[in-house]
């Protein structure tokens, strides 16, 4: 069974508008690190499945979404570094409360 392209881009553009919302509405850093991950996500769907109908060789959309997801994997490893060493620092994780750039 061969999946539509349209349902495809329907389901990428709602996990990017769900990961969009979660960056924008959550006040806990791991949840926002977690809300990038789906945008990321969305991303590769898009990627393979514009490779599976449009390129020559479809295998494409395959190694670039195995480097989006090589790339989001270091990124959260140093994100969650970062996140380590401001809660020792703080205490805390949440961001409205995060203030290291004041006087």
């Amino acid at each position: 069974m061969i999946i539509p392209l349209n349902h495809l881009l329907l389901f990428s553009a709602t996990l990017f508008v769900i990961g969009i919302y979660g960056s924008l509405v959550r006040r806990n850093i791991i949840g926002i690190l977690i809300s990038i991950e789906l945008i990321l996500n969305a991303v590769n769907i898009n990627l393979v499945a514009f490779s599976r109908t449009t390129s020559l060789a479809p295998e494409t959309g395959q190694v670039f979404a195995f480097f989006v997801i090589a790339l989001a994997a270091s990124a959260a490893a140093v994100g969650l570094a970062i996140v380590l060493a401001l809660y020792r620092v703080r205490k805390t994780v949440y961001t409205d409360e995060i203030n290291l750039l004041k006087w």
